[in-house]
């Protein structure tokens, strides 16, 4: 009895197409995803920015009116808080547009429990105002 031995079947090496798509769609799938991320950590980095510099900007006026002794409402130096020789050196800006922040009455302290900046996006990021200005 003679073995005969059955012609093996060759597998080319490589892909197929079908198999390069569906790991060209995974790989798709997954960068989207990873720009999402990014995009939402870009816009939380610029929100906590733009509300410390907020607070940065309110613990200066209070500071300087606490070393004055001023009452709300008295009348304060602009360039005794932000300026070359002020608490903030630099004119702070939004970190999402680089604008320059508003200032109601820059020319007064404000009302305890009042901002005397606000995010000039307000607008359009709703997200960059503070909700709870108790104590400030």
């Amino acid at each position: 009895m003679k073995l005969t031995q059955t012609p093996s079947l060759k597998r080319k090496s490589g892909m197929t197409l079908l198999e390069l798509t569906v790991v060209i769609l995974v790989l798709l799938s997954l960068i989207s995803i990873l720009f999402i991320g990014a995009r939402a950590w870009k816009k939380g980095s610029d929100r906590a920015g733009c509300i410390l510099n907020l607070r940065n900007i309110q613990q200066a006026v209070r500071g300087d009116q606490n070393m004055k002794n001023k009452a709300p409402g008295g009348a304060v130096v602009f360039a005794d808080i932000i300026g070359a020789t002020g608490y903030i050196t630099k004119i702070p800006t939004c970190p999402s547009t680089s604008v320059a922040y508003t200032y109601a009455e820059a020319t007064k302290y404000p009302a305890v429990d009042t901002l005397y900046a606000a995010c000039p996006n307000i607008a359009t990021l709703t997200d960059h105002s503070i909700t709870d200005t108790v104590g400030w």
